[in-house]
């Protein structure tokens, strides 16, 4: 099975604070990954590599068989859909939401004089649909709720048909309401035969979809832990990750975390 990203010894380091710290990773094309790890952990940052964002200090990152370094990240990136709260920030709040969607064609953010054809409105259309949001179409980006705000992102991160798929605190900010459907719609993506491989960043266990099949536990920039869900997500690994005992709970497909 091909990968889609492979990463060996990665460290990035900022001035004399060390961020990731030698990561040796592999996420297959069926994978769907879960990173999970307290605040400061290092999982932003290792979402930015593989979203060819940023560079390891030291360390090889293959992504989509190219190698950062020696590739036009600027012929990468559109292989790649991704979700963020700072790549929700520069959306233009008085963009459309169907433009906000169908702009990722360009991997533009606010349409200017780009023409598009009458296919990637369908599949703008598409998506939006598949996310519970085609009734949202012709309003603009700033009216939306966060919830909304949410689905539009990932439709647009999946407009492109990417190989990669990367998703930074796609639940943070909504609440149990939203929260719930939005996971309820996650599971159902990431559990579709043609999903691309996933990446999910998230701080809590009660976000991680159905259908998320590997976790990676993350903490002071290190791995604690990775590989499949079920082997992973111990109480014995959260516990070291979280530094705190954990009683963690797995019932119909969810996870549960509480202090002991």
């Amino acid at each position: 099975m091909a990968a889609v990203a492979d990463l060996a010894g990665v460290t990035i380091r900022r001035g004399t604070a060390t961020l990731v710290d030698d990561i040796t990773w592999t996420v297959d094309e069926a994978d769907r990954w879960v990173v999970i790890g307290p605040n400061g952990a290092g999982k932003t940052t290792l979402l930015q590599v593989l979203a060819a964002q940023l560079h390891p200090t030291t360390g090889v990152a293959e992504i989509l068989g190219e190698l950062l370094g020696m590739v036009d990240v600027f012929e990468l990136r559109p292989r790649i859909g991704v979700t963020s709260a700072v790549l929700a920030e520069r959306v233009p709040r008085s963009e459309s939401v169907h433009d906000v969607v169908v702009s990722a064609s360009y991997a533009v953010l606010g349409r200017w004089r780009e023409e598009y054809d009458a296919l990637d409105h369908e599949r703008a259309d598409e998506l939006l649909a598949q996310l519970r949001v085609d009734h949202l179409a012709e309003r603009t980006f700033g009216t939306l709720s966060e919830g909304e705000r949410k689905r539009v992102q990932i439709a647009r991160a999946l407009m492109t048909d990417p190989e990669l798929l990367l998703l930074d605190e796609p639940a943070a900010g909504l609440d149990l309401t939203g929260r719930e459907s939005l996971v309820r719609t996650l599971s159902e993506l990431t559990s579709s035969p043609t999903a691309p491989a996933t990446v999910m960043v998230t701080h809590h266990v009660e976000e991680i979809p159905a259908g998320i099949t590997h976790a990676l536990l993350l903490k002071h920039g290190r791995v604690v832990a990775a590989g499949p869900l079920a082997e992973t997500l111990t109480e014995q690994a959260m516990s070291e990750t979280f530094e705190i005992d954990l009683v963690l709970r797995h019932e119909r497909g969810r996870w549960s975390a509480t202090a002991r």
